[in-house]
């Protein structure tokens, strides 16, 4: 929703989802339950203002309280008692009961035993003293799933560490949409409106961030506002960053000030990290020492750096490398840092800045001095450019760079860069297309300037082209890197065989690649030899080569890199037929992509949880994770998602017998051609479609599909193709052929690794047996199949098989008693016990990336298989679960 959200107190923009989050937490309080909510952002995008609007709204009684300047031990806890107690005495008495044994929980309950419903809202807990902060974590871990009228609203800068705290929900406030930016820029001007390009450039320079776009309004004439007299430029300057991020800024020690402005000058001075955020990054030793400190032959001491970290201000990147998420803070550390603090030194600012007394040294990337066009060691046009391409990186408007006069004043380096930052944005969440132009803009100006950034760039734009499908794309992208090098190069020629069909090429290079992977730690090259895996069919190889990268990428402190290791791993997963792991992986990459800002990494994970979903026969959920996914990739152009989203929708619609509707939707993505579903899928595709085909009638196209198939099987890049290929011979052929067939399918079957296709032959098999009247033959492979769905929780796969043993007349298991888990899904017991622990819809929604009305529909479907009317009685359903279980244990 765009616009303003409002009906009294403080306006707000683009903010309807977390007024709902405080509306449910002043519901929960009113009732009884209480509840913490944690609100997170960046300095200028409403924190506060949200907290006030919170607080207005409360029906009952609300405080509120500010982190104090002082940070000394408990200080934002005598904050806390001075807002809620009557009088001083009180307060101190409240404070040596939080410092005792007492506890601060008990110190805030005496404190509001007189009200029937409390909202205490706390700002700034990054800013809050380590003492203050464990007493109220402490207290609100204590009081966690008890009856309390008493409700937290907390907010914390962005990257802040929040304490772990059952039962509390998050919401994360963002960069505004252009239509919420548009509507504040009007409510700011409500005399004189900015003229059209004067807003245009306002909201450009802006970046969505209402904050900074408050600040430079208010700093403008009405003559510059409505483009009588020219705006300053950059209209974001140094002092609107400055009044915005001071605040913080100010807060801190002398030392970290001084060490946060070494490292804007440095970080932003270097090269542009191509792990996905655009963010730059300042190397820092083992001592805690950062790049610009031991160039001036000093070190920079350990505890203020790990503090920033702490406090969120900077992150941790690979190589031991801290630097700025939010590239505003960076240009404001850096105006800063040009400014005398009375408790300090001065930072060096950029060559040519007469307080500045050296320079730094040479670039990092080895590029000559008077070439370097990064913020802080750039010429000004270059300075002010990159800083607001670098602002744009999060997301809003980077499609266009600033003035055409800015973008013609800066050098190729400066341009590649903006380029970069440009592309990354828009494959974490625009269209793959465009991030594909871009990034392969970047790779041609940074050709020969910055090398290794410009092998980045190429391999990103294939990735983007490859998520779009366009096999033409993936190889303009891989071809021209000449600066590419090693298992790079192998990387990129076995690429490009494969996708020219030079298949023995491809597996020579590629399998230099997979077998080189133990030659580095860094997560990107071991997400490129996972890659090279799955291409070469090695699905084993491709799982622990991503597995690997991910501990990598967790251990540097990777973040933005997480949710693109958490896809290739689920997927490779997925490919393996480890379907449980698969979804497990899934579900965290969604959460990691989805705080990150990288949606269309979410709607790929979506996509796999849509297809284990349809493994494990719960088409409510493969609806709602294909319908998430499908609403991004199509705006997108995520046609490998889209591809995901779809087959899982096909393959419940087969598992519920709807043949015909399945082969309907799969015709498309067998099809050949630029129409057709994404070229390294499709041939994946066509062994659920032959099935889907040959049952509802469509027997010509089901073998033209297989002929198909079976040359391509006989490649060998894919373990169980084969034996699909001859399961699919065997749902076409006639007579006994069929037989033949189906034992060469599960004899192939045996040395693939994939159970679950396995077992789907075994139960096509046994369906055939029974179907030419030999029942004794068919339950040998119906039970076999049986066995393999119920270990792979796929329970509606286990069904079928369970309905074609029964009619052989044999025993098909079945429960093991009224109530039993094995009579409800996977998901479904993962939602009863979850309620049981007394996790409201929302909750369960939020911890399974479902929405509330799936939920709704899946304890509906609970209560009607285990007989039982209401979630009160879930506790008992599954402590006699546990019990039942217990002996079988021992």
């Amino acid at each position: 929703m765009s616009g303003a959200t409002h009906t009294a107190g403080p306006r707000l923009y683009d903010r309807a989802a977390e007024l709902a989050a405080v509306a449910r937490l002043s519901a929960g309080v009113t009732a009884g339950r209480g509840g913490v909510l944690f609100v997170t952002g960046s300095p200028g995008e409403g924190r506060t203002a949200l907290l006030s609007r919170a607080a207005h709204d409360f029906p009952g009684t609300a405080h509120r309280v500010a982190a104090p300047h002082h940070r000394g031990p408990w200080s934002a806890a005598r904050a806390l008692f001075a807002a809620l107690a009557p009088t001083p005495a009180a307060g101190r008495r409240a404070l040596r009961v939080a410092r005792g044994e007492g506890g601060l929980a008990r110190a805030v309950a005496a404190l509001v035993a007189g009200e029937t419903a409390v909202l205490i809202c706390l700002d700034d807990l990054h800013l809050w003293d380590a003492h203050s902060r464990a007493a109220l974590a402490a207290a609100w871990q204590e009081s966690g799933g008890r009856p309390d009228r008493t409700g937290w609203l907390v907010s914390a800068a962005r990257h802040h560490r929040l304490p772990e705290v059952p039962g509390a929900a998050t919401v994360r406030l963002g960069r505004l949409t252009a239509a919420g930016a548009r509507a504040l820029l009007d409510d700011l001007c409500p005399l004189v409106a900015a003229a059209g390009p004067v807003g245009e450039r306002l909201l450009d320079e802006a970046a969505g961030h209402p904050g900074v776009l408050t600040a430079t309004v208010r700093r403008l004439t009405p003559p510059q506002l409505t483009g009588a007299l020219p705006l300053p430029r950059p209209a974001v300057d140094d002092s609107v960053l400055v009044e915005v991020y001071g605040g913080l800024l100010a807060r801190l020690p002398a030392a970290s000030r001084r060490l946060l402005g070494t490292v804007a000058v440095v970080a932003l001075a270097g090269r542009t990290g191509s792990g996905g955020t655009g963010s730059a990054a300042a190397a820092v030793g083992g001592d805690g020492g950062s790049a610009a400190t031991r160039a001036r032959g000093r070190n920079a001491p350990a505890e203020p750096l790990e503090g920033l970290v702490a406090d969120g201000l900077l992150c941790r990147r690979g190589g031991g490398a801290v630097g700025f998420d939010d590239p505003f803070l960076g240009r404001a550390a850096l105006a800063s840092a040009r400014t005398p603090w009375r408790e300090g030194p001065r930072v060096p600012g950029p060559p040519g800045d007469p307080a500045s007394p050296a320079p730094l040294g040479p670039a990092a990337d080895g590029s000559d001095p008077a070439d370097r066009t990064a913020v802080g060691q750039a010429p000004p046009a270059d300075r002010t450019a990159v800083g607001a391409a670098l602002a744009r990186g999060a997301g809003h408007r980077a499609d266009r760079l600033g003035p055409p006069a800015g973008v013609r004043g800066l050098s190729p380096l400066a341009r590649g860069r903006a380029q970069l930052v440009r592309g990354l944005a828009a494959l974490a969440g625009g269209p793959v297309m465009h991030a594909h132009e871009a990034l392969l803009q970047a790779a041609e100006l940074l050709r020969g300037r910055a090398p290794v950034e410009a092998s980045d760039a190429r391999f990103l734009a294939m990735e983007a082209a490859w998520a779009g499908g366009d096999v033409a794309a993936c190889l303009t992208a891989l071809d021209g890197g000449e600066e590419v090098r090693g298992l790079e190069r192998d990387f990129a020629e076995g690429l490009s065989a494969a996708l020219t069909v030079r298949l023995d090429e491809a597996r020579t290079a590629l399998t230099r690649v997979v077998e080189g992977d133990g030659g580095t730690d860094d997560p990107r090259l071991l997400l490129r030899a996972g890659s090279a895996a799955l291409v070469i069919g090695d699905t084993a190889a491709a799982a622990r080569i991503h597995a690997r990268a991910l501990v990598r990428a967790r251990a540097e402190h990777r973040t933005a890199l997480l949710p693109h290791a958490l896809e290739q791993l689920a997927y490779a997963e997925l490919r393996a037929g480890r379907y449980g792991r698969a979804a497990g992986t899934a579900r965290e990459g969604l959460r990691t992509a989805e705080s990150t800002g990288q949606y269309n990494v979410a709607a790929h994970q979506h996509a796999v949880l849509a297809l284990v979903a349809s493994v494990e026969g719960d088409g409510p959920a493969v609806a709602e994770h294909a319908g998430r996914a499908l609403a991004t990739a199509g705006p997108h152009g995520l046609v490998q998602a889209a591809t995901l989203a779809e087959w899982a929708l096909a393959r419940d619609e087969l598992g519920r017998g709807l043949a015909a509707q399945a082969a309907a939707r799969l015709v498309p993505l067998v099809r050949p051609g630029p129409r057709g579903g994404h070229f390294a899928l499709r041939m994946l595709v066509v062994p659920c479609f032959v099935e889907a085909a040959v049952a509802a009638g469509r027997v010509v196209e089901a073998r033209a599909a297989a002929g198909e198939y079976a040359a391509w099987a006989a490649l060998g890049v894919d373990g169980p193709a084969r034996a699909q290929s001859a399961r699919c011979r065997a749902l076409l052929a006639e007579g006994e052929a069929p037989a033949y067939w189906f034992r060469e399918a599960v004899r192939h079957h045996d040395g693939s690794g994939n159970d679950f296709e396995r077992a789907r032959t075994l139960l096509a098999y046994g369906a055939w047996l029974r179907r030419r009247r030999r029942p004794g033959d068919a339950r040998g492979p119906l039970r076999d199949a049986l066995v393999t769905f119920e270990r792979a929780a796929a329970e509606g796969w286990a069904a079928h098989a369970r309905s074609e043993l029964r009619a052989t007349g044999g025993a098909s298991g079945g429960a093991a008693g009224p109530g039993a888990p094995r009579e409800l899904t996977p998901q479904q017991q993962r939602i009863v016990r979850l309620v049981a622990r007394g996790a409201t819809n929302q909750e369960v929604a939020d911890h399974l990336c479902l929405s509330p009305r799936t939920v709704d529909h899946h304890l509906r479907g609970v209560f009607a298989r285990l007989g039982i009317r209401s979630r009160v009685e879930l506790p008992g359903v599954v402590d006699g679960w546990d019990a039942a279980a217990r002996p079988a244990a021992r």
